[in-house]
């Protein structure tokens, strides 16, 4: 006898069902997602990570608890063949002050350790463990896209190093952000380096963490802020110290760029096609305080607020038609030629 074949619903079905196993399977590979927040980096994320650890067994607890019981209570009193209706009583004082006491006492327990992560997290070390005072990183969110500024490091004219959508921190110093929005309210988020909080316009919220090893971490802002807010992105370079003094030293002083026609060309392009009334590169008399300050884009791994490697095809695509690749972006769309693009990027990415 040949065996019955699967209805369309049985398939559909089955097949529905396989799709979640995998997803299900998919989602436990949490290396393989750059925005991760169960692989803490740093000693503020650990914390986080530790209190989401209980609440989560607990929280299996209390569900092997009330389906546990449910089942049993389904098995142990279902209806069979021969057996009168049990008596039909109503209210049970006993089980009803167990039932409101035993989630106080669940809540009791998880909030001790919440309200101590709080407080832990609420004011950062004064010192590192490796004995420096924290580096202070003044974050501000803009449409769409992240500035940073570092006050302890000065450029040759007297203004703060400054950098935009890739921030650069040393392993083993805490790192402090004061955080503010010059636009609306967004959100600052790297999972596996802290928790999220707000950037709101002319108030500064802020987060503490030390990063503990060398490595690139992905941001996102996380609070609806905009037509691009699911591309307004950042990520954090974590260096050890002697890298990142290195990168001090170069950043903190004008990039020179190549020394060829084309970079020479791309120079004068930036100047003539009004680039330099919004973005600023240090060493030029380009000075614009609208876009993100380019004076060593050349060295940074992505572009457009994180969304792109910073290749030259990339960048030529971004300059070609900004509003393809971000509709509603500040960057319009200048209608360069395309020498003048190739000239661009060809300066741009020799600034280093």
């Amino acid at each position: 006898m040949p065996f019955p074949r699967a209805s369309g619903i049985g398939r559909k079905l089955l097949l529905l069902g396989l799709c979640l196993a995998v997803l299900s399977l998919l989602s436990g590979c949490a290396a393989l997602v750059p925005q991760t927040t169960v692989i803490p980096k740093t000693d503020a994320a650990r914390k986080i990570q530790d209190l989401y650890v209980l609440t989560f067994w607990l929280a299996v607890l209390v569900f092997i608890g009330t389906q546990g019981g449910l089942v049993w209570i389904l098995w142990r009193y279902r209806a069979r063949p021969g057996h009168e209706l049990p008596p039909q009583t109503h209210g049970n004082t006993v089980l009803e002050v167990g039932w409101t006491i035993a989630p106080a006492v669940v809540l009791v327990i998880l909030a001790v350790p919440t309200i101590r992560t709080i407080f832990e997290l609420e004011t950062p070390p004064t010192v590192s463990a490796n004995g420096m005072p924290p580096l202070v990183v003044e974050v501000t969110g803009k449409q769409w896209w992240w500035e940073f500024k570092y006050p302890e490091y000065k450029q040759p004219d007297g203004t703060e190093l400054t950098t935009a959508n890739e921030m650069i921190v040393p392993v083993g110093r805490t790192v402090v952000l004061h955080i503010s929005s010059d636009n609306v309210i967004h959100s600052f988020w790297v999972p596996q380096l802290t928790g999220k909080i707000d950037a709101i316009p002319n108030h500064h919220n802020e987060l503490w963490f030390t990063p503990e090893e060398a490595g690139q971490y992905f941001g996102q802002c996380a609070e609806y802020c905009g037509v691009q807010h699911a591309q307004m992105r950042m990520n954090v370079i974590a260096m050890n110290p002697p890298e990142f003094q290195a990168w001090v030293q170069r950043a903190s002083n004008p990039a020179i760029p190549e020394n060829t026609q084309l970079a020479i060309d791309g120079a004068t392009a930036f100047q003539q096609n009004g680039c330099a009334g919004c973005h600023t590169i240090a060493g030029t008399s380009a000075a614009g305080q609208v876009g993100p300050n380019l004076s060593h884009i050349g060295s940074r791994t992505m572009i457009a607020a994180s969304i792109m490697p910073n290749t030259d095809e990339n960048l030529a695509r971004w300059l070609r038609n900004p509003q393809e690749v971000k509709p509603g972006s500040g960057m319009p769309l200048l209608n360069l030629r395309p020498q003048d693009i190739d000239a661009l990027v060809e300066y741009l990415h020799s600034l280093k």
